[in-house]
């Protein structure tokens, strides 16, 4: 029963995803046919058409650009709170038809902050847990659908899973707004920051300003605010990402 980590990966996206953007947004606005459109796109350099476009707010054309990961290491916890976000698709590992005797899991890192010993009681309570499982299981008829579908009422929230979850652009942007902010859970946050890192390598004008919703305006969290608010524009903009910012508020 090892503990599990967190791996995350690019699997598919949408090939030239800014130049797709380009296009459809564009195609709002021309008579052009789609052939010339493509052309004069493939020609030009979009990325101050794009930065335009993210400034005026004009977002319909970025649902074009869909992106495909795959996620593994995660707790059932964080699978509760991304699946809240209903604008995906999500393939999860079944834990009707896959049995989970001997099940890895996730520890908290404040358990782990609080040394050794703590981290061998988590270890020993998954392994009672475990034991319950194994227990259910085999009085339900052994590792077969039927049983692993009641046996598995007793698993923790740090049992793992593993899924494949896909967004378009803007619900991406969306995400990581409300997931890369300090004041998400620790494990989706870390999740967010991930994918953030991934598609901006693939997308890096799309995805330039992306983030916790502080980066682009006041902290939308009222009176629950970090206060850190400074602190996170530097940490993902950096100096010419801060001076870019300044001339969109302009």
């Amino acid at each position: 029963m090892p503990q599990a980590e967190m791996k995350v990966y690019l699997l598919r996206y949408t090939p030239v995803p800014e130049e797709i953007i380009a296009l459809a947004a564009k195609l709002c606005y021309s008579a052009a046919d789609m052939t010339e459109l493509a052309q004069g796109i493939a020609e030009r350099d979009q990325q101050p058409f794009l930065q335009k476009l993210m400034e005026l707010e004009h977002l319909s054309p970025i649902e074009h650009a869909v992106f495909t990961f795959g996620v593994e290491g995660v707790s059932r916890a964080l699978l509760a709170q991304i699946t809240r976000h209903r604008i995906a698709s999500f393939s999860v590992k079944s834990q009707r038809y896959v049995g989970e005797a001997d099940f890895c899991y996730i520890i908290p890192p404040r358990i782990q902050e609080l040394g050794p010993e703590a981290v061998a009681e988590f270890e020993r309570q998954m392994a009672q847990i475990n034991q319950w499982y194994r227990y259910w299981q085999e009085r339900l008829g052994g590792n077969k659908e039927a049983s692993n579908e009641d046996a598995r009422f007793v698993l923790p929230n740090a049992a793992e899973t593993k899924f494949v979850v896909t967004m378009n652009a803007r619900e991406l942007l969306h995400f990581f707004s409300l997931r890369c902010c300090n004041r998400a859970q620790w494990e989706i946050r870390a999740l967010a920051e991930r994918m953030l890192a991934l598609v901006k390598e693939v997308a890096p004008v799309l995805f330039a300003q992306a983030g916790p919703g502080c980066l682009r305006g006041p902290c939308p969290e009222g009176a629950m605010t970090c206060g850190q608010a400074a602190r996170v524009r530097a940490s993902y903009l950096g100096k010419g990402g801060m001076q870019q910012l300044q001339k969109t508020r302009l």
